[in-house]
């Protein structure tokens, strides 16, 4: 159920960050077919581009649930933003490849 709950809110998020976005902006920094933008980081944010796949692994599901707890459905990035140190960040998503 939480997978669910995860997946419908990562959905969500993703939903809005698009349907936000103007065409030239979305065409600038759309995600290839598969996989996600996500900014990671505290103070500074880096974007990454990670594979739709990880939204099924429970370290990225981690990570999602800080997301969420920090900042809802609204980031301040328009696209879904990753509290987390980016040491950490690169740590999790290196195992899951």
């Amino acid at each position: 159920m939480a997978l669910v709950r995860s997946l419908l809110g990562a959905k969500k998020i993703l939903g809005r960050s698009v349907s936000a976005a103007s065409t030239s902006k979305r065409a600038a920094s759309a995600a290839p077919k598969g996989f996600l933008a996500v900014y990671v980081g505290e103070a500074q944010k880096k974007r990454y581009v990670v594979p739709i796949s990880y939204l099924s692994q429970p370290s990225f599901q981690a990570l999602l649930s800080k997301s969420e707890e920090e900042f809802g459905f609204d980031h301040p990035m328009g696209g879904l933003t990753i509290p987390c140190p980016e040491h950490i960040f690169i740590n999790i998503t290196s195992r899951l490849q």
